[in-house]
């Protein structure tokens, strides 16, 4: 279709189809990315992303998107929530350390695969409104800066813990992106409503957050334990707590969640107990368990062996018991050399804490 034949009025058509699937919210942004860009190359020169090679190799495709879709002039950005409204309480959760703390995105089902589906038919229903068009669909598949991209869309700003914020719906969504070929007007970008608030820098066990707007991922919960595949750091390990997958602390203590919404699609509901399982019990699954309790989830991209390997430190670090190390035990020959030495550094935890003779 020519521009000169697009509906004057086909952004509100779309934001309404947007909202008609489900989505919080839409936005479009261009594509300058500037500033964002050496904000990045930066941080890779420090190496601040850590094992995590593919964002060096990605390079420049990640904030020019047009080098990795050719033709595209706009970004349509679009934000879903995710927040478990049935979930035990988080802080509940976390100061008990005999429980296991899943990252509230990951109570559900994988959010790539749900919202994936949602942009498709989006993308499907604007095609049906003004026949084919140029269009690319993504959900964490492909080098993009979709913070950047939905911060120029207007749906929030990048807080001092590098996610983003939405005055409306504080920090629990996630993102997606169409990038698309059709002229379409741009919204403004959000300003930052941080301020003076710093909260979230000291909330981070692991001190991550190394200054404003500026993550040591080497040290970020959520790399540790999702993103890291070989063994966690052991200066590191003591921090971690009872945190099994993934981090939500510097968004905790977040003051704009407190206008955070509660998830409404129905896939990320509570499955398997997640929201506060005993870390004993977690442990002694099999790997058929394992594969069969956890189809469909985010946290199964991470493998068995490095879901033992995560709950072995959460034990090293909970109150010794006759079930923490009978569980703990049970693991110590286990195939796994990974798992095997966190094992051992968890049990050797419990012999330096037993009340000597």
């Amino acid at each position: 279709m020519q521009t000169d034949e697009l509906p004057d009025d086909l952004k509100t058509q779309i934001v309404q189809l947007a909202l008609n699937q489900g989505f919080a919210a839409l936005g479009v942004s261009g594509i300058d990315l500037g500033a964002d860009e050496a904000h990045l190359l930066d941080w890779l020169d420090a190496g601040l992303h850590g094992e995590m090679g593919y964002m060096q190799r990605h390079g420049t495709r990640r904030s020019r998107p047009a080098d990795l879709v050719p033709g595209t002039i706009r970004v349509l950005s679009a934000r879903l929530d995710y927040w478990p409204g049935d979930a035990a309480p988080a802080d509940a959760v976390l100061t008990d350390p005999t429980l296991g703390y899943v990252s509230r995105y990951a109570l559900g089902r994988d959010y790539h695969k749900v919202m994936r589906r949602m942009l498709q038919r989006l993308a499907d229903a604007i095609t049906e409104r003004i026949g084919p068009f140029g269009y690319r669909v993504f959900v964490d598949s492909a080098p993009v800066l979709e913070k950047a991209l939905a911060r120029n869309a207007g749906l929030g700003w990048i807080g001092k813990h590098t996610n983003l914020i939405a005055r409306d719906a504080g920090s629990y969504f996630f993102l997606g992106e169409i990038y698309t070929d059709l002229p379409l007007a741009i919204d403004v970008p959000a300003s930052a409503h941080c301020g003076s608030c710093e909260a979230c820098m000291p909330a981070c066990p692991t001190g991550a957050i190394i200054a404003p707007h500026r993550l040591d991922a080497r040290r970020c919960i959520s790399y540790l334990t999702i993103e890291l595949r070989g063994s966690i750091p052991e200066p590191l390990r003591a921090a971690i707590g009872n945190r099994i997958y993934g981090c939500d602390d510097c968004q905790l203590v977040c003051p704009w969640n407190k206008f955070a919404r509660i998830a409404e699609h129905p896939d990320f509901g509570i499955r398997n107990g997640l929201d506060g399982s005993a870390l004993t019990a977690l442990f002694m699954w099999s790997e058929a368990d394992f594969h069969e309790r956890l189809a469909g989830s985010a946290i199964h991209r991470i493998g068995y062996e490095c879901w033992l390997r995560n709950i072995a430190v959460a034990l090293g670090n909970a109150p010794s018991s006759h079930d923490v190390l009978g569980a703990l035990q049970a693991r110590e020959s286990h195939p796994s050399a990974l798992v095997r030495e966190h094992v051992a550094w968890a049990l050797a935890r419990h012999a330096e804490a037993a009340p000597r003779a």
